[in-house]
């Protein structure tokens, strides 16, 4: 039996464990940037890592790293922070339950539901238990392996940034966190925020969504009394929920990650095309952030066609502002995006921007770690492009590899967000191997290995 095989109860154990910190961003306190909760995740990951024998540092409560091996820096980019869980969970999302439900999932086997399930906290763990492994099996890295993780990643990289200052970010390594085979390529990512005056708005109130990166699954509003009197007449009226009697309304879509809003449904572009009905101005804003007036979607390249996903919404001082995720191909730029709002006069203000990621599909990297995969799993499979963006661009030389696999159903950001036993095993045999092969120096020769990737 391989050691990530007699290690997998303990892992299944520590990522419950993981799963029951609700790590999102939170208020910050002295030692707790991003909150109490997140900073106490972050202080029981390295604790664990520590108790196997390695070398942690705590960087402020901002982001911590478990370093093992000497040599050239060689980094795993992994993170514990989460978006929130939102609503529609048939479990605690922070209570790391485990059962093999079928209702929610469709998918056979056991599984621990949680928030951060599979982004990013069950990689990270399987990323410990496969360092774990190697220094067990008395195997020597001829490179200094760096397992960084991050606690600030899904709300704007301060943690990667703080890093920067009191550390030297290895300049090549990997992130368990996308999707597999591995991703040499990812989109550039914008969010901005849109400004719409509004005069005689048929709302007096409007707010909607939790996080720009999260499609919008609920939009409310206090309607005036004209426009409810409308809202009965329109023709999706049972897409709506409306409070007579105190004038508001609601509109409920589906969660899903903003690189991919397909696979959700946006509350607010069912909210608007209500009010694209009955005003002129609501017809404006749903024209162009929902029926794609500008053409943006229309940019596209080997990374994919350009997404747009409008999240965030308010009203105030009668003024409408939505803030947009958009994921543009690698060979555009963020001024081709923006540049429609500008010649229309429409009030845009940059929140966040990270350039895109290209890397060589041919590279070293990029090669050996298809390789892994490839022979993981008996597939021919091929380097890919996505929207999502990864600590991967951090550094000179990053791609993004698993835990997702191709052709299965999402969950990351979603409710209901599970991770199977299938998956961890697999995680843990692939993530070993991977390691083993970048930076260990038994890279001459790769050893077959069974590791039951069922349980019962």
């Amino acid at each position: 039996m391989h050691l990530t095989e007699r290690y997998f109860d303990e892992t299944v154990e520590f990522i419950v464990e993981m799963l029951q910190y609700a790590s999102t961003q939170g208020e910050p306190e002295e030692g707790a940037p991003f909150g109490k909760e997140t900073a106490a995740c972050l202080s029981a990951f390295l604790a664990k890592a520590e108790s196997f024998g390695f070398e942690t540092k705590n960087y402020d409560g901002y982001i911590g790293e478990v370093t093992f091996g000497e040599g050239e820096p060689f980094a795993i980019l992994a993170h514990l922070d989460v978006v929130p869980a939102g609503d529609g969970w048939k479990y605690p999302p922070f209570g790391g339950v485990i059962n093999d439900d079928l209702s929610d999932s469709g998918v056979a086997g056991k599984k621990v539901w949680g928030r951060g399930a599979l982004d990013d906290k069950s990689p990270a763990v399987c990323c410990l238990y496969a360092l774990k492994a190697l220094k067990d099996e008395g195997i020597t890295p001829k490179r200094q392996i760096k397992l960084i993780l991050g606690c600030n990643e899904e709300s704007g990289w301060q943690c990667i940034e703080h890093y920067k200052k009191v550390a030297t970010l290895p300049k090549e390594g990997f992130t368990p966190d996308a999707d597999f085979p591995v991703i040499y390529a990812e989109k550039g990512i914008l969010h901005f925020t849109l400004s719409f005056p509004m005069e005689n708005a048929p709302f007096k109130t409007l707010t909607a969504g939790e996080r720009v990166n999260m499609v919008c699954s609920k939009a409310t509003a206090l309607l005036t009394k004209d426009a409810g009197s409308k809202l009965s007449l329109y023709e999706k009226f049972t897409e709506c929920f409306y409070d007579n009697t105190t004038g508001y309304m609601v509109t409920y879509g589906k969660s899903a990650h903003a690189s991919t809003p397909h696979k959700g449904e946006n509350a607010l572009a069912k909210m608007f095309a209500f009010f694209a009905t009955i005003h002129e101005g609501c017809k404006k804003v749903y024209d162009v952030l929902f029926a794609d007036q500008y053409g943006l979607q229309s940019m596209e390249d080997e990374t994919g066609a350009l997404t747009m996903s409008p999240n965030l919404a308010t009203f105030e001082n009668g003024v409408l502002k939505i803030t947009v995720d958009v994921r543009f191909p690698a060979t555009h730029s963020k001024d081709e995006v923006l540049a429609p709002f500008a010649e229309n006069g429409i009030a845009a203000t940059v929140n966040n921007y990270q350039a895109p990621l290209y890397n060589d599909p041919n590279g070293k990297l990029i090669r050996t770690l298809l390789k892994v995969y490839n022979e993981a799993m008996g597939a021919d499979a091929t380097p890919i492009a996505i929207g999502g963006g990864t600590y991967a661009r951090a550094l000179e030389r990053g791609c993004a590899f698993g835990p997702e696999v191709p052709g299965e159903e999402s969950t990351i950001h979603q409710a209901n967000e599970f991770v199977t036993f299938e998956r961890i095993a697999l995680m843990n045999k692939i993530y070993y191997e991977a390691i083993r092969r970048v930076a260990c120096e038994s890279q001459d020769k790769y050893r077959v290995m069974v590791i039951k990737t069922t349980r019962k």
